[in-house]
């Protein structure tokens, strides 16, 4: 039986690749937002609170759309419950979805976004994270043990260093945020067996290749860290 991944970000380059390479080998319950995602299967529901379920284009293999506004708290718990009660159960989390926002914060109205890029990049993760783990996995230590179950968030260099001139302050802290958020919870969820680590590269696919993220992604689910953020940048044999 495949695993089921959860996934969000999913109309974003990094989803869509997620899913174009792995769609065969997870049973994968996509979440976006506004973008339309066109990688479902004929038989695919797609779960969209404004119209009736319907479905989209085919492609061969099944993928779970729901499109969800993860900036809302309400739409958070919706989408654990949706998938909670179709699936039953979730072996992959990656919280790929984010805000990018750069300006310097002397600019007219340059901090107005804060709110929203943080609910996104921090906070997101955050209740999905915990709405999972009150949902699924609390009750059962030993399976998530046996499952390997685990969560995977997409962070980025800018939360580990100061790229000066570029106005990434609010997006390097919510970065740097989810970086010990990761931390706090591989902490909090080793007594419950599931696993926590963070990917943080360098922009992609301009100088890490989007390629060498997802390859990051299957090593951190077949593996057995936690704990960890793993820097991927140019330096470390990446091409252009």
């Amino acid at each position: 039986m495949k695993r089921l991944c959860l996934l969000t970000g999913a109309s974003g380059s990094l989803g869509k690749s997620f899913v174009e390479r792995y769609a065969s080998q997870y049973q994968i319950a996509a979440v976006h937002h506004q973008n339309p995602i066109g990688f479902a299967t004929q038989d695919q529901e797609f779960v969209d609170p404004l119209q009736p379920e319907r479905e989209i284009e085919a492609n061969g293999h099944a993928v779970y759309a729901l499109r969800a506004d993860l900036s809302r708290r309400h739409e958070i718990d919706r989408v654990v419950s949706e998938v909670v009660g179709r699936f039953g159960k979730v072996d992959l989390l990656i919280n790929a979805a984010a805000v990018r926002y750069f300006s310097p914060l002397l600019k007219p109205g340059a901090i107005d976004c804060a709110e929203a890029l943080f609910q996104i990049n921090l906070l997101a993760p955050l209740r999905l994270s915990v709405g999972l783990a009150q949902a699924l996995w609390r009750s059962n230590p030993a399976d998530n043990l046996k499952q390997n179950r685990n969560i995977i968030n997409i962070s980025s260099t800018a939360g580990l260093f100061v790229y000066p001139d570029l106005g990434q302050t609010l997006y390097g802290t919510s970065k740097a945020a989810l970086h010990h958020l990761t931390y706090h919870l591989a902490s909090e969820f080793w007594d419950i067996g599931v696993r926590v680590n963070s990917i943080a590269p360098n922009s992609f696919p301009g100088i890490v290749r989007t390629q060498r993220v997802l390859e990051a992604i299957a090593a951190f689910d077949g593996g057995n860290q936690t704990g960890e953020v793993l820097r991927l940048d140019a330096g470390q044999g990446e091409g252009a």
